[in-house]
This record gives C-alpha cells, structure tokens and sequence, in this order.
C-alpha cells in the first residue's frame, strides 16, 4: 500500500484545508466542494484527510460497517447483536465519473428475488463508505442521476435500492467531498446547495511558496515513507486536535446573538430556503470547537459565512461564486447582540484557522463609448465590404479592427433540438434512450438486468408453467423470461457555434444584439447540460477560439472579448466547424451536435464566394448534422442570404426577434421537420 501524502506538509491553501477539516470534526456539517484549477493539491489534501480520521469500530463480518455499539436493525447482513466488533482506520472511497447506479447504490439479484423470493444483494459504493469519506472527483462531470442519488443518501443517511418492489436499505452516512474544475463545466445550483461548504483553490503567484511546494513534492517522490516520517510528529498532533474538537463539540453554545447574525446574513444574501442558516450554524459550532472555544463568536459567523454562502447566493450561471465582504461585515456590525463577546469582523482568528503546514502534495502543484449606428445593409452578393464594417472607418493602427461590442441583455430562446432518437450523454436537449425516463417498451437483457420490465417478463414465462411443472402459487420464472425495460430520456448534445465577425456584422448595435442571442443560446445549453464549442469567422480565415467544452462559461467569456471587423469568410467558418465535427465524432461519437451559425449569410473574399459557402454547407446536409442558422440581417433592404445557407444546409433559418422563446411556437417542428425530408 502506497504512503498517502501528509495532510500538514500542504502548502498554503487555508481555506481547503479548514473546509475539510470542519467536516471531520462535524460531519452534520454536510461535506466540501473544491473548486479550482489543475494542479492546486484537491485531490491530495483529500486522501491525505483519511489518515487523520480516528479509527471505527465495526462488527466483524458486516459489509456495511455497523457500529457494535448501536447496530442498525435494518441492516440486510442482520441482525446484529450489540457490543464487541474490532477497529479499522476509516476508508476514503473514490466514485469514478464513469460508474453506473448499480455500482454507487448496488446491486439487487431480481432473478433470484422473483424465482425464490431471496434478497441477494451486492452492496455498492456507498456501502463502503458508511463511516468514512466518499471522494468524488470531477463531481461536474459525474451523470445527473448520479448526483441525486448521491446527495440524496447523504442527506438522509441512507441508501434506498428498489427494483420492481423488492427493496433492500442501508445505512450510509459519510463525509461527502466533491472536486471539480470550474473550466470543465459547473453544477446545477440545486446539487451545488446540498454540499455544505464550498472553498476556492487556485496555485500560489508567491515565488516562494512554489519553490517550496516543489522542494517537498520531491523529497516525498524520492522516499515516500521517509518523508511521512518527518511529518508524523505534526499529523498526530492534528489528529489528536481533531478527537478533542469532536469531544468539545456538544458543549458548544450557539447564542441568540449567533442565530440572530447567521439569519441576517442568510437574508442579506437572498440565498433560498433554510439550508444554508443549518449549515452555518453546525458550521459556526464546528469553528468553535475547533478553537477549543465553547461559545461560538461572530469570528465563526463570519467564517462560516465565507465557507457556506458563496455557491447559494442568488446569481447568474456566468458569475463566479463569492461574497462581498464588506457587505458581510456590515451585517454583521448590524446584528451583532450580547452574545457576541468579542466580535473581529476582520477575519477568524482564536486559532480558527488549521495548522499552518506548507506543501503541495499532488506534484502537479498539486462603454461603450462608439456612436456608429445600426446602418442599413445594402450592396450585391458578394460585394466586399469596408474593412472596418458597416462603413465606419477604423481606429489608427487597428487593421480594421474594431473594439468588442458589449452582449445585449440575454433571454429566453425556444428550445433548439436534434431529431431522432440519440444515445448520448444523460442531458436535457434531444430525446434520447436512456437508463432513466419513461418506460417505451422491453427487450432482452444485454448483460447484468438492470431495469426490469415486469409485464412483459410475466407475459414471456406465462405460456410455459404447465410444462415447467407449476404447482404452487408462485410463477416459475427462469433467466430466459426476463426482459430488459427500455426507457426513453433527454440527452445532451454539442452545440457548436459558428458565429459570423466579420465588418457587415460590426456595427455595435447590431453585435450587441447579436452576442446578446448567442449569451441566450448559451444559457439555455447550460441549462440542458450541453457542450458547446465556438468557432469564429472573419478578415481572411476561421478560428476555433472556444474547443468543444462542459464549460459554457468559458464560451461566454470568449464571446464578449470577441472583435469585430473585415471581410466574410463564411466557407473558411463552415469548413472549420466540419473539421471540428469530424474529429469529436472520433472522440464522443455517441453525442449529436447540433450547428448554430449565427450570420447574415453574406460571403467575401476570393472568387465566388457565395459558392463556396453553399459547397461548404452542403457537407453538413450530406454528413446529416442538424442545423440552425440565426439571420442577423437588418435594415429596409434584405438580401436572404441567411434562408439560402440554411437551406444549403438542410436545416432552418430563424430571425434574432425569432429566436424569442415567445415568437417561435414552429420552431423545432420545422427544424425536425426539415432534417427528417433529408433523411428520407
């Protein structure tokens, strides 16, 4: 077994470290999420946790590590009787993004259970993990379904397992770490409110502290168990830090003045629901023992604040989580009664923080101010326009470019979709075959049965009782009767945005108007758990400035930094939104994409640049890509190009005043509608 990293020889990273400490100490106080970039130690700090755990003790034999002290009387290895049991160190299980429901939750044997009516059950992850820490990393990525069963047997402190009314519960209560990197896409706000704390990590810019991150991570690559060694004096002090808080913690006092300032603050933030005042009252109460205090002082509101508010507040899906500080102060300075003994608005202190160790562990380290006007469009197909767009001259020295125009306000679009019937990712788009959703009929089982359909498993053992000897009651059902329910959900798809940049889109009113849809696209690719990808046109070529992501924010950002100006390539940005396509059909080929061209579909530069546009096009309509152009045309004369390219396309053109999810009621049955014609 391999040496775990020492907890205390982290450098820096305060906040991560308290986070998880806070939840050895009380684990009521519901788990940590870690969000951060690459290489900042979250995987480390996490499994170097386990070694500080005190031991459990268990009774011997039990797969699901009932407490000889108090054993459950549910328990399916049971019943137990109380008293003796031996000791184990607490275990860190790790849920892998790619494991199914039957591996988190287990597993149950329906053959055996309609056959002979016996409970075999194979206990999953979270079996495992009852009494310690379960560890999931890149808990963004992680399937929704799985997300709720998780946080769900977190909340309640149990693991339900039902197939066709048989079911089997457990116990299961476990300190919940989740880390993730914000870059790769982000939680729904619902799941981001059932973990308790959140920290943000991010890699040390102090030159020092990187030399001495570096420095340990080798010393520990070169002789692991010697390198502990030298830590062993500070982890067993942490350790025995963390059975004394835990000691002290029922004698901690949360005061009127306390409650009052923790309900002040929930309030000033607008955070929803009840959640977030428990969580920073066991968080509070947490920080005192953890300063061997037993009243909880407004240092510990405010802490706790910092730990448990910024993933609730109200905000949008494109702002960073956080708090005003100032603001937290001076609600505090409001509210602060006569249990408040020694207020420090400035931070914790009273040894609020945990120990200062230094190392990284992981070895990774681990305005608008332009008056141009929305001019009309005018001129011939083809014609070339001014290099600075629109007929504005450019800035000295800009090479025809001109400054980013600022998003318009976003809105709420009408629900783009692929047709058909897909079988990617679990999402929210397209309709797709799923292990979750509506039951649309039953099949034979490829495998492990999962789903069963009892209906037709009945039906299929029905006709053979008399010749398989039926005497009782009961229905003699063999491996060959049972049948596989099929069920039909939503899927994710890949959005990909071909967005048109060039000088006939750059007056400001008009682009803000334009990025204003495509934030709104982006939003609701957001909502149904989409990737998306961006690729831009404009001057003499394309460019893939936003690779096919999870993280929808990253393609907000790149959109509003997004310069204007040019001529119009429009066959260089269909050319490159193919190639992109053709190598994440290699990489995802169970994900559809959907292309969204955003364009007034007027094509420059070269010889027949109108054709090579339609060429172009015509590879998507061939290779069956669904597809959606957003006519941004404007002004009292209007060419059509836009209808003309999403007819080349075989798919369906739709005005920005359309995309309105108000405006369109045809939209998806036209664009379904268009694509099943090429089809057939």
């Amino acid at each position: 077994m391999s040496t775990p990293y020492p907890f205390t020889a982290i450098v820096g990273q305060d906040d991560l470290r308290l986070g998880l400490l806070l939840n050895a100490v009380s684990p009521a106080v519901g788990g940590v999420l870690v969000r951060g970039e690459k290489g900042t130690a979250k995987s480390t700090a996490v499994r170097a946790l386990a070694a500080l755990m005190p031991e459990v003790a268990v009774v011997a034999g039990c797969r699901f590590s009932c407490d000889p002290g108090s054993p459950d009387p549910a328990c399916p290895d049971g019943p137990h009787e109380a008293g003796g049991g031996v000791s184990r160190p607490a275990r860190t299980v790790e849920l892998p993004v790619g494991a199914s429901e039957d591996r988190l939750v287990g597993a149950l044997d329906i053959e055996r259970a309609l056959a002979e009516g016996v409970k075999a059950f194979e206990p999953g992850l979270l079996a495992d993990a009852h009494r310690g820490i379960l560890y999931v990393d890149e808990v963004n990525l992680l399937h929704d379904h799985l997300v709720d069963l998780l946080l769900d047997a977190a909340a309640m402190g149990a693991s339900y397992v039902e197939r066709e009314g048989v079911s089997v519960r457990h116990a299961a209560r476990f300190l919940l770490v989740g880390t993730m990197n914000p870059e790769e896409g982000e939680l729904r706000p619902q799941l981001l409110d059932r973990f308790g704390l959140t920290v943000e990590v991010s890699a040390s810019r102090e030159t020092d502290q990187r030399v001495e991150v570096v420095r340990r991570r080798l010393a520990y690559d070169d002789d692991p168990a010697a390198f502990a060694a030298r830590w062993a004096g500070e982890e067993a002090a942490l350790r025995a830090r963390i059975v004394a808080a835990r000691a002290l913690l029922p004698e901690v006092r949360l005061g009127d003045g306390a409650l009052r300032q923790i309900a002040a603050t929930c309030a000033a933030f607008e955070v929803d629901g009840m959640r977030a005042d428990i969580v920073m009252a066991r968080t509070a109460t947490a920080l005192a023992a953890w300063a061997g205090r037993t009243d909880v002082l407004a240092e510990d509101v405010r802490q706790a604040a910092l730990l448990a508010l910024p993933h609730r507040r109200r905000r949008n899906p494109f702002d960073a989580p956080g708090l005003d500080e100032d603001k937290l102060d001076d609600t505090l300075e409001q509210n602060s009664g006569p249990d408040d003994d020694d207020p420090d608005p400035d931070g914790p202190g009273g040894g609020g923080q945990p120990p200062q160790g230094d190392g990284d562990g992981d070895g990774d380290g681990d305005g608008d101010g332009d008056n141009s006007s929305d001019a009309p469009d005018q001129g011939q197909p083809g014609e070339a326009e001014p290099e600075a767009g629109e007929g504005q001259p450019a800035p000295a020295g800009s090479g025809g470019e001109q400054a980013a125009a600022r998003a318009g306000e976003p809105f709420r679009t009408k629900t783009l979709s692929v047709p058909g019937l897909g079988e990617g990712a679990a999402g929210r788009r397209s309709r797709a075959r799923t292990e979750h959703g509506r039951t649309t009929g039953a099949r034979r089982p490829q495998g492990a049965l999962t789903k069963l359909h009892l209906a037709a498993t009945v039906q299929a053992a029905a006709p053979h009782q008399r010749a398989r000897g039926r005497s009782g009651r009961g229905l003699v059902v063999r491996r060959d009767d049972l049948r596989q329910a099929t069920r039909e959900g939503r899927e994710g798809n890949l959005v990909l945005f071909v967005v048109d940049a060039s000088g006939s889109m750059a007056a400001r009113q008009r682009m803000s108007a334009v990025k204003g849809a495509v934030l709104s696209l982006l939003l609701d690719a957001y909502q149904r758990r989409d990737k998306v990808g961006m690729v831009t046109f404009r001057g003499k070529d394309a460019e893939l400035v936003l690779p096919p992501t999870s993280s929808v924010d990253a393609a907000a950002v790149r959109l509003e930094t997004l310069p204007t100006g040019g001529r119009t390539p429009l066959s260089a940005g269909l050319l490159k939104a193919h190639d992109v396509l053709r190598v994440e059909r290699l990489r995802d080929p169970s994900r559809r994409p959907l292309l969204v061209v955003v364009t007034d579909g007027r094509a420059t530069g070269g010889p027949e640049p109108l054709a090579l546009a339609a060429r172009a096009a015509r590879l998507h309509e061939v290779e069956g890509v669904a597809s959606v152009v957003v006519d941004c045309e404007s002004g009292p004369v209007r060419l059509g190009l836009a209808g003309e390219l999403a007819r080349d396309l075989g798919g369906t053109a739709v005005t920005l005043d359309e995309l309105r999810a108000d405006s369109i009621a045809g939209l998806v049955k036209n664009v379904q509608g268009t694509n099943s014609r090429r089809a057939a």
